[in-house]
């Protein structure tokens, strides 16, 4: 007789669990840690956004929307789209831009298909693809941690299908040069690729507006972006994808027999959003992200964020390896994520600078201590 776990897929017994859940779920057992491991904002929901989503609910807009998302709300998005970068594309609400990405991938692949993803890397990247049946390519963008058309063409095969980007970087920060950005582009349409391009930070961004591949190859480009990290609504799940019909409404037929849709209730919250103004929010995130950095380089090699919430850091020589200090700033209750968790290499440890003030300079202080 077969054991109860015989009947679980092969591909789903062959993937770990997230190295960022496990530090989470660590932190439920310990009295009062600094948390450095969620990438959560810490920032309310602006009340106008707030109220829309009540608003909906009270008026009973509780139930399924069309599988594209509110008219209102793609309505809203297209019109952001145009002053943005003077295109028209196709677009639908997704369940976040995870969901956007599940749903590309399931969209695009093929057994064996090769999908080139940055590394370091978001944890699901690789899932993703191979979860869709494809072949997840890693490209070591280290020292610098940014996908250059170098990295990309050296990388490719035969098989090869579509590049995935992710500017401002999770777990880095760095944002991608215009001059790169529009190379890859360049690339992508020479050997007739995709380009996926997740922009969740994108609103999160300090110096400089990030560079999308929308401008350089909108004919190509599959926009992912969300409004989880950019209004402090990620439990919302909600996102969008926008680009060439011929692949977003495929995306959108899959969604169909997955998410159905984006929650009904939050698509309006979406909609006034969009409206709100977060500049002061952004002005914040960068003055954490001056702090922490200040303090953290001094003992540590930390790549400069241009966007997002965190510093990806490495630790001095000492430490033989990102985990080995990973365990000792836990020993000191300072949770930080193990480079590993995004990356084939174990030389890094990632914190997200996105909690209060004074706990971020404690926490800063204690890792900095403890790099001696």
């Amino acid at each position: 007789m077969k054991t109860i776990d015989s009947f679980v897929a092969d591909r789903i017994a062959g993937i770990s669990t997230s190295g960022i859940r496990r530090i989470f779920d660590l932190a439920a057992t310990m009295k009062d840690p600094i948390d450095f491991s969620m990438g959560q904002p810490d920032f309310p929901v602006p009340d106008a956004t707030k109220a829309a989503a009540h608003a909906a609910i009270d008026a009973d807009q509780n139930g399924y929307t069309v599988t594209y998302g509110l008219v209102e709300l793609r309505d809203k998005i297209k019109a952001s789209l145009a002053r943005e970068f003077d295109w028209d594309p196709t677009v639908f609400a997704t369940c976040g831009v995870s969901g956007g990405l599940n749903l590309a991938m399931i969209a695009i692949c093929n057994p064996g298909d090769e999908v080139l993803i940055p590394d370091p890397y978001f944890v699901s990247y690789p899932m993703h693809v191979e979860l869709a049946g494809g072949r997840a390519v890693p490209v070591d963008t280290s020292p610098g941690f940014e996908m250059t058309a170098d990295l990309v063409e050296a990388a490719l095969t035969p098989k090869t299908k579509a590049i995935l980007l992710n500017s401002p970087s999770n777990p880095t920060g760095v944002i991608y040069s215009e001059e790169n950005v529009k190379a890859i582009c360049d690339l992508a349409r020479k050997n007739d690729l995709l380009i996926i391009s997740d922009e969740i930070y994108n609103l999160l961004s300090f110096d400089a507006k990030p560079a999308s591949p929308v401008t350089f190859a909108p004919e190509r480009t599959i926009l992912l972006r969300g409004f989880g990290k950019s209004y402090g609504m990620t439990g919302w799940r909600m996102g969008f994808a926008a680009g060439p019909e011929a692949i977003i409404s495929q995306m959108a037929k899959v969604q169909q027999y997955t998410f159905v849709c984006a929650p009904h209730p939050f698509q309006r919250a979406c909609i006034a959003a969009l409206d709100e103004d977060m500049s002061q929010v952004i002005a914040n995130y960068r003055n954490k992200r001056d702090m922490s950095l200040k303090i953290m380089s001094e003992r540590f090699e930390c790549a400069r964020p241009g966007g997002g919430f965190f510093l990806y850091c490495k630790p001095p020589s000492k430490f033989k390896s990102g985990m080995e200090f990973v365990e000792a700033a836990i020993k000191k209750n300072v949770l930080v994520v193990p480079g590993q968790a995004f990356s084939k290499h174990n030389t890094h440890f990632r914190i997200s600078y996105a909690v209060p003030d004074a706990k971020l300079i404690e926490g800063c202080k204690i890792l900095h201590e403890l790099a001696g």
